[in-house]
């Protein structure tokens, strides 16, 4: 009878286990230093080898020549585990004897002595499964069971086992296979089966299994039965209903193009070949995934189940976005796929996600449409304009700039006292000029009118390599901002270490300008700021009514 390849290629030592080397090296070391605990847990996705190492862990307690790490594989014991025939190796399957009368069944079968072998070990699969009532009736045989008996438990969901169970074993959490590694252990089976496989077929079939070895190998098998002694990549990518890169680089073809018809066409084309479109939307949102790991880490890393050539491509694909980009499309197509899994018309849901995508593409950053916005005088911007419509010439400015209207309110305004006092932080006069000046200069020709305000209202000193700034405390989270560290170092072509202090308490001693009163200030604050003219463009685009204008400075 025909045995399965998952079956057939099962490891039988420690050594054969893919992966799982913290797991194997100290039971390995239990095993030598006689420190066997009375309880496992072995923990992990499906098909890591939870199993498997139980059952290597019994042969090496029971072998003949044991306990040791490297089981002899002939002697009784060895052979009956391996064929699962051993009476004092007992495997139970908690998903159908999950009660209380089935663990007091196995309650009184721990009190006997084992029929031949050193141990007696039970290893409960799906342990998760167990009732409450039947974890608690058997508490006390895992807290304190016979010197021959050893547990093992497994489980694919290990929060669900009770603290006060695991409390009482030792936990051994298995991770999922390393890509590389699975590839090579399937290249291995394949050489011994003297099956053809090309690089490509593997990596398909590994990304199938999803790091599960156990899953790999059924697609391993399935494929062989499929395409005969030698694995075609395609053939095997039809076999499993996997997507190539070709037919998911349509969809990004169309976002970069900003053409909805063509993500149309894609999904008239799945429903034609008779693709399942549910499978489809989670492929595209693992492409996407992989897309914004390679234009975050490169071609070379590890994050992405592929082979090189793959990689390399889905970084090439990668550099024609940007990492907002790909993130938003990648936000979208997982907010797709849960749409799918309720969905009657799961065409027309794809359909319109992905138009949703085209769209999205052409958002603008708040901040580059603002700024587009002062820079044209228009409510939309060029790069979002529909194709075919004329292009709209912005209106000529009028009156002098934000800066010529800086400078000239600066210069109409009295030099302000010079205190001199041990803790006084005047600016301090260069050949260059004012260093306030210099720097409030800079902030409004860049753009940065906020940090341009909060240096008017400081004194700023230079101090070798330190810079002194006194601030109002309102101005303090401005200041500490990462671009005003960059205007200093564009200011003073050099890195300064900034050092801030509460104006109020530093300049207590300077004398004070007379505050108008507060009505006629709140008319002064409103009269300016309607008066600006990048709130009368902000108004004339986007309409509303401003109800209240409030000095950020009180």
């Amino acid at each position: 009878m025909y045995q399965v390849i998952a079956r057939k290629y099962r490891p039988q030592t420690f050594q054969d286990v893919v992966n799982q080397e913290h797991v194997k090296t100290t039971l390995e070391n239990a095993i030598a230093q006689q420190r066997v605990g009375h309880g496992y847990i072995f923990s992990g996705q499906r098909g890591t080898g939870k199993t498997t190492v139980a059952r290597i862990l019994a042969r090496c307690l029971n072998c003949l020549e044991g306990p040791t790490t490297r089981p002899c594989g002939v002697c009784a014991s060895c052979r009956e585990i391996t064929a699962g025939g051993t009476v004092d190796v007992i495997e139970i399957d908690a998903a159908s004897n999950r009660g209380i009368n089935e663990m007091r069944e196995l309650r009184e079968n721990v009190r006997y002595r084992p029929a031949r072998d050193r141990y007696k070990v039970f290893i409960i699969d799906e342990a998760h499964q167990i009732t409450s009532e039947a974890f608690n009736a058997l508490l006390k045989t895992i807290e304190e069971p016979p010197e021959w008996v050893v547990f093992v438990l497994c489980t694919t969901e290990a929060h669900k086992i009770p603290a006060t169970i695991a409390s009482r074993c030792q936990h051994f959490s298995f991770r999922s296979v390393d890509f590389d590694d699975l590839i090579a252990r399937m290249a291995w089976i394949c050489a011994q089966e003297n099956i053809e496989a090309e690089t490509e077929a593997l990596a398909v079939l590994a990304q199938a299994g999803e790091g599960s070895v156990r899953d790999s190998l059924s697609a391993l098998d399935q494929a062989i039965a499929c395409c005969g002694s030698k694995l075609d990549a395609a053939q095997v990518r039809a076999l499993l209903g996997a997507f190539s890169l070709d037919s998911l680089e349509q969809v990004t073809t169309a976002l970069g193009g900003s053409d909805p018809r063509r993500v149309l066409d894609t999904v008239g084309e799945l429903e034609r070949n008779g693709h399942n479109l549910q499978h489809f939307s989670r492929e595209l949102a693992r492409y996407f995934r992989n897309l914004l790991v390679a234009r975050i880490a490169g071609p070379d890393t590890r994050l992405i189940a592929a082979s090189a050539a793959e990689r390399a491509r889905l970084a090439e694909i990668a550099s024609r976005f940007s990492e907002e980009d790909l993130t938003r499309y990648l936000h979208l197509a997982l907010e797709l796929f849960h749409d799918l899994q309720f969905s009657l018309q799961p065409r027309f849901h794809l359909e319109m996600g992905l138009v949703r995508m085209v769209h999205a593409g052409r958002l603008l950053p708040i901040e580059q449409a603002l700024a587009e916005l002062g820079e044209t005088g228009t409510g939309a911007a060029p790069s979002a304009a529909p194709s075919g419509a004329p292009a709209r010439i912005p209106p000529p400015r009028t009156g002098p700039t934000p800066l010529e209207a800086d400078r000239a309110r600066k210069a109409s305004r009295p030099p302000e006292p010079q205190n001199s006092g041990a803790n006084a932080l005047a600016p301090a006069p260069l050949a260059s000029g004012d260093l306030r000046e210099r720097l409030h200069t800079w902030l409004i020709e860049h753009g940065l009118t906020h940090l341009a305000d909060a240096v008017e209202n400081s004194r700023v000193n230079v101090n070798g390599g330190d810079i002194e700034i006194a601030a109002p405390k309102s101005y303090h989270l401005y200041l500490k901002d990462r671009s005003f560290g960059e205007a200093l170092r564009g200011v003073f072509s050099r890195p300064l270490n900034l050092k801030l202090t509460v104006a109020d308490q530093a300049n207590a001693d300077l004398p004070r300008a007379a505050e108008p009163p507060a009505a006629e200030s709140a008319d002064e604050t409103s009269r300016r700021a309607l008066a600006n003219r990048e709130v009368q463009r902000f108004r004339e685009v986007f309409g509303g009514e401003i109800r209240r204008v409030r000095n950020l400075k009180e």
